[in-house]
């Protein structure tokens, strides 16, 4: 009797061992504008790959790709495209980050639904962001102060506004920076005389989307280029990716799988 107990325990014992063998885990870190396609993905992923456990977080773009270079995470979300200068400190490290664009994005300027404002420039937006336009109504709205509310510099988001938008100068001193897209959306929506950015993914009723130069933010204004403020979305690895990391690329990137929910998550998909 106790040789067959002292079998099945053993026999358990090793079943257990076996199983936590098997079990396989998989860590996301950077963008919170790619983080709602990184969620829908995973919990779909998962259901397919049971013995994977996907671990998702944000951060921002820049925290993602230092995170990649220093190995501490498996996947980074990048909302813009890695530096010359994070390549450089990566190839120091012994790595390379290789880029998988992942789905497309446009950032869309909002402004509080209460506001009468429904499109504006280029050059009028790099005139609000610069702190040059202090009142709606300078842009034809109504006479109230503009509360502009931007980024943090370590954004992917930021970064691609200050390029397109700003074209290298700086948001001025005055705006409120925000950690998210999730963050800029609340701040946005509670404030009548607010104005912000988010990505297309981040739109909702509390939000009043604004038209660019007339046009207005979409997948086909995305994809042919005609919004001005356009961009691809990007997962990073740290050097080709195996096991788990490459299971999870495939997924993201296959038409009928992860590409349905970029779509569901209010992105635009690569097909």
């Amino acid at each position: 009797m106790k040789m067959r107990f002292l079998a099945s325990a053993a026999c358990a014992l090793g079943l257990l061992i076996a199983s936590a063998a098997r079990a396989e885990s998989l860590n996301i870190n950077g963008s919170t504008t790619v983080l709602p396609v990184a969620q829908k993905v995973a919990e779909a992923f998962m259901k397919e790959y049971p013995s994977i456990s996907v671990s998702i977080s944000g951060g921002g773009s820049g925290n993602g790709i230092k995170a990649i270079i220093d190995g501490t995470t498996d996947i980074a979300n990048s909302s813009r495209f890695i530096k010359d200068k994070e390549v450089a400190l990566a190839v120091q490290k012994g790595a390379y980050p290789v880029p998988f664009a992942v789905a497309y994005d446009c950032i869309v300027p909002v402004v509080h639904p209460s506001n009468t404002i429904s499109d504006l420039s280029l050059d009028q937006l790099k005139a609000i962001y610069e702190g040059k336009i202090r009142n709606w109504k300078e842009v034809g709205g109504p006479d109230r102060p503009v509360v502009v509310i931007s980024r943090d510099t370590s954004s992917g988001t930021y970064e691609v506004w200050e390029e397109k938008v700003m074209r290298k100068s700086r948001v001025y001193p005055g705006a409120l920076l925000q950690a998210s897209n999730g963050a800029v959306a609340q701040a946005v929506s509670r404030n009548a005389n607010a104005i912000g950015y988010v990505g297309i993914g981040y739109l909702n009723e509390g939000l009043k989307p604004l038209t660019v130069d007339g046009v207005a933010a979409g997948v086909e204004t995305t994809l042919d280029g005609t919004f001005a403020i356009s961009r691809p979305l990007f997962m990073f690895t740290r050097g080709w990716p195996e096991g788990p990391v490459l299971k999870f690329i495939k997924y993201v990137l296959h038409p009928a799988k992860g590409q349905k929910y970029v779509k569901d998550a209010g992105f635009v998909p690569l097909y």
